[in-house]
């Protein structure tokens, strides 16, 4: 079925009714100082006032590996906070895109705000007006359409000579890949335009793209050539309004979860729609990739997400994919509220599961006792059976943010770690292979921590076949830039 726009996107009117180096001084000019934000834990969501323009980062241990050479792109909310009013949510803050660039042996960092209508329109009344995932926005605020309050915060992808900025709600944003320029919002079909697009779409190993919108009981299901050509877009019945943040897919599947934390009004913050129905269960709709109309449903108990590692198809037809699974969603609906206070969360960490849905339709949910969140994994394997599931871990009740990388062997039942220490906010790490190796764990890890006791942006490079080692090599900025959530490396 072809969507229609003005059906599909019925959430809409729900949102509308309610190369210079600088030096240290200008770089301490870039973060505003934030007196509310008393814990350790407040560079990570302070505000970045402008863009950081390039330069080179400091190598504080090691040196590159030899064949390493590109960019890690990573995507985040900046800006928080303006005098006529700030945002609710951690969500909610501006998209800025950083570019960390490793060549010759050197890493160089910049980043760019997203240049979106709600940027524009908020530096303009100087305040967050626009409401958001967890902010109700005010009167104020102009929503024609989805894409006035598109935050382009969330992810990015690397499409042809475009890096795609991400957000669940609205298009992607183009931006130029070296210079971080804002292009404008895709328009995939004239018809489809301002459509939702997930931030986590599956790319398979030729390149194609799949993605979701979500809105309710439906999505659109986005199929793209490899240079970010529309090749279809489908909507599909869903067997109830869940919050899907990220999705998974085999070589032959796309498999959606849905967890009981289910949409039960339209309302503003988008947040606020949601309650949380224990017992009910998760489901999960598997729909063949050849023709959408072919589905299955399985059962799992209760468990609340965010993100899903990439799933595969065992020659018996057995689907698994790994999880990394709550008791519930109190943090999205509250607990990264508090964390723009600095005020500790108090509810218990993902923790990482691994589900089976076999071909007799039932499914079974393999949880372990390791904490987990951001699970990653080589994407040369993407659809194809693995072993292992990188991730990040150390978060607690009292400490909402990661201090160490971990490799799950689901081979073996354990995990191998390295702890960067509870000084460091360790984020997202991507899983860049070896040239001319094809080992699950030939391959580099390469990701960003924020150094509390520096104060400080550090990039890393560690060894997957030897993460306990810790990295072979670290650069350090002069300046801190905010915790991202999700990026790529492009080399």
């Amino acid at each position: 079925m072809i969507p229609s726009r003005r059906s599909f996107l019925l959430g809409a009117a729900a949102l509308g009714s309610t190369v210079v180096t600088p030096d240290v001084a200008e770089a301490a000019r870039l973060i505003t100082a934030q007196d509310a934000v008393t814990s350790d834990w407040g560079l990570v969501t302070r505000d970045v006032e402008r863009d950081l323009v390039p330069h080179r980062l400091t190598r504080i241990h090691g040196r590159a590996p030899a064949g390493l050479e590109g960019a890690l792109y990573r995507n985040g909310p900046a800006k928080f906070r303006r005098p006529g009013g700030s945002a609710e949510h951690w969500f909610d803050g501006d998209g800025l895109i950083r570019r960390f660039g490793i060549s010759d042996g050197q890493a160089t960092l910049s980043a760019r705000f997203a240049d979106t209508p709600k940027r524009r329109q908020e530096a303009e009344m100087d305040a967050m007006v626009v409401p958001g995932f967890g902010s109700p926005g005010d009167s104020r605020a102009r929503i024609g359409s989805n894409d006035d309050a598109n935050a382009a915060n969330t992810s990015v992808l690397r499409v042809g000579d475009d890096l795609w900025a991400l957000w669940e709600g609205g298009s992607p944003m183009a931006m130029d890949p070296d210079t971080l320029e804002t292009r404008g919002f895709v328009t995939l079909r004239d018809d489809l335009k301002s459509m939702p697009f997930l931030a986590h779409p599956r790319v398979e190993r030729d390149g194609r793209i799949w993605n979701l919108g979500m809105n309710g009981t439906q999505a659109i299901v986005w199929r793209l050539a490899a240079d970010g050509a529309l090749e279809d877009a489908r909507v599909v019945r869903l067997p109830r309004a869940s919050y899907v943040h990220d999705f998974t897919a085999t070589a032959r599947h796309l498999v959606i979860v849905l967890q009981p934390w289910v949409q039960v009004r339209q309302t503003m913050p988008f947040s606020s729609g949601f309650e949380w129905q224990a017992g009910t269960g998760t489901r999960v709709l598997v729909l063949d990739k050849d023709d959408l109309d072919v589905r299955r449903e399985f059962e799992l108990p209760d468990f609340g997400f965010f993100h899903l590692g990439e799933a595969w198809e065992e020659a018996e037809g057995t689907i698994r994919f790994d999880v990394c699974a709550t008791d519930d969603m109190r943090f999205a609906a509250a607990g990264a509220s508090k964390i723009l206070n600095g005020v500790p969360v108090g509810s218990e960490p993902a923790r990482l599961a691994l589900a089976a849905l076999r071909p007799d339709g039932s499914a079974h949910l393999e949880r372990t006792a390791f904490i987990a969140e951001f699970p990653r994994s080589d994407p040369r394997r993407a659809g194809l059976a693995r072993r292992y599931s990188l991730h990040t871990s150390g978060e607690h009740a009292d400490r909402p943010f990661a201090s160490a990388i971990g490799l799950y062997d689901w081979s073996a039942g354990r995990d191998i770690q390295y702890d960067f220490g509870p000084d460091q906010v360790v984020e997202e790490m991507v899983v860049v292979p070896k040239p001319g190796r094809s080992g699950e764990t030939d391959a580099w890890l390469v990701g960003p921590t924020i150094n509390l006791r520096e104060q400080a942006t550090e990039l890393h490079v560690l060894d997957m076949a030897r993460l306990a080692d810790g990295p072979v090599a670290s650069w350090r900025s002069h300046t801190a830039v905010p915790a991202g959530f999700h990026g790529i490396w492009a080399g």
